[in-house]
């Protein structure tokens, strides 16, 4: 089967598409044959070897997270999986595995998928879908009628967290781009501000929640616009502390099969977008990684397994 490894730590440019024999599915695991993966800017820091003292891997090391595909064996222990199920699931970040044709993962990291979801929105779904409702439910506690301010509102984290706010009851305010008004607007946002050419801190005070996946000056500028008991919730700074009497808190999604499982469900029942920003074959995953880089994409950016 074709894999996208690294042997050294680099650039996309490092990466190398190998030929190499599949694993064979433990007792507790399931192999699945990979159809669709989500490009996240972790696979970056995996590839460029800063997240090593938090997930060690070795090499050859076999990029991605985020996966979608159909069961093909189970091993002697899984139960509630049959072969041909369609499913969804996360592999371990020091694991890796999801840019390839086949991957072997716990059966407990899988959920299916509804006949109405493509491999590709499911595969795009893990990672950005559960660190937005962790970051607003989990950590950020949000409730009907707060306030909360997304930032860049069209990107992977942002695009649900702006539906899944606006559904709890929130009013949602968000920075985006120009170009993703119309976007932001259409997933839920009540209010939009053009990050480009006018400062969200000039303009908004005493919001509930932020939700912070740049960091950088614009969490340096997002503590002034929150009331006193509020949160700043960011995605990318695991040093971040409480100043005064605002709250703040870093998430860092690892995983959660019963978030996942209520998300696919919000998408069946026609609650939820899944927005895909391109899709690229396994050939090419390293320009699906040089535009997750790029830091411009809208929504979601996937590889299709090629054979």
């Amino acid at each position: 089967m074709k894999a996208l490894r690294i042997h050294e730590f680099g650039t996309p440019s490092h990466t190398i598409l190998e030929d190499i024999a599949p694993a064979t599915a433990g007792p507790d695991e399931v192999t699945v044959r990979i159809e669709a993966a989500s490009v996240n800017p972790l696979d970056l820091k995996m590839l460029a070897g800063h997240m090593q003292p938090v997930f060690p891997v070795s090499f050859p090391y076999t990029l991605g997270t985020d996966f979608a595909g159909v069961v093909e064996t189970l091993g002697a222990n899984v139960r509630g999986f049959q072969p041909g199920d369609r499913v969804v699931g996360r592999a371990g970040a020091s694991t890796g595995g999801a840019f390839a044709q086949t991957a072997v993962v716990p059966a407990n990291s899988l959920c299916r998928i509804p006949a109405s979801m493509s491999f590709e929105q499911a595969a795009a779904l893990p990672t950005s879908a559960g660190t937005a409702w962790q970051a607003l439910f989990g950590v950020g506690k949000l409730v009907a009628g707060q306030r909360v301010l997304i930032h860049a509102a069209a990107g992977g984290v942002g695009s649900f967290a702006v539906q899944f706010a606006k559904q709890a009851g929130a009013r949602v305010i968000v920075t985006a781009s120009s170009k993703n008004h119309g976007l932001a607007k259409e997933l839920g946002a009540d209010e939009v501000i053009d990050y480009r050419h006018e400062d969200f801190s000039a303009r908004l005070r005493d919001l509930d929640l932020v939700i912070d996946p740049l960091g950088g000056d614009t969490a340096g500028r997002s503590w002034s616009v929150l009331k006193p008991g509020g949160t700043l919730v960011s995605l990318v700074d695991p040093t971040i502390a409480p100043r005064g009497d605002v709250n703040a808190a870093f998430v860092f999604f690892q995983g959660d099969t019963e978030v996942l499982q209520g998300i696919t469900k919000l998408f069946e029942a026609r609650r939820l977008q899944v927005i895909l920003d391109s899709i690229h074959p396994l050939d090419d995953a390293r320009v699906a990684l040089e535009q997750v880089a790029s830091g411009h994409a809208r929504g979601k950016v996937i590889i299709r397994a090629s054979r």
